[in-house]
């Protein structure tokens, strides 16, 4: 019965990480990119499907950089400045909890 509590208790911990990093990633998104690419964060993350945005956001999210940058040539910059990528990270992490087969809804506009 302990292990199982533990159990319980470190994935409860676990999803609460993941849920501070999508809503990190949700500010960083609205702050940098809502601009640049000039859509909503929902919209934004209903784009690809969760397992989409795992395979951009490998690798450093070379796939996303390499998508969005063609797709926005404005958005460059931002996208392959150094000091973004922990934080294109946190932006993977929103776009995985709110993708299209998610069934989850971002709160933002």
């Amino acid at each position: 019965m302990k292990k199982f509590l533990l159990l319980l208790a470190a994935a409860a911990l676990t999803a609460s990480m993941a849920q501070a990093d999508a809503k990190s990633g949700q500010k960083v998104y609205l702050k940098t990119l809502k601009a640049k690419f000039g859509m909503n964060g929902t919209k934004f993350a209903a784009e690809h499907t969760v397992a989409e945005w795992e395979d951009l956001f490998a690798n450093d999210a070379a796939g996303f950089i390499k998508e969005y940058s063609a797709k926005f040539p404005s958005a460059v910059p931002v996208l392959t400045n150094p000091e973004m990528k922990d934080k294109l990270q946190e932006v993977g992490d929103f776009a995985k909890e709110y993708g299209s087969d998610s069934g989850n809804v971002p709160s933002c506009g």
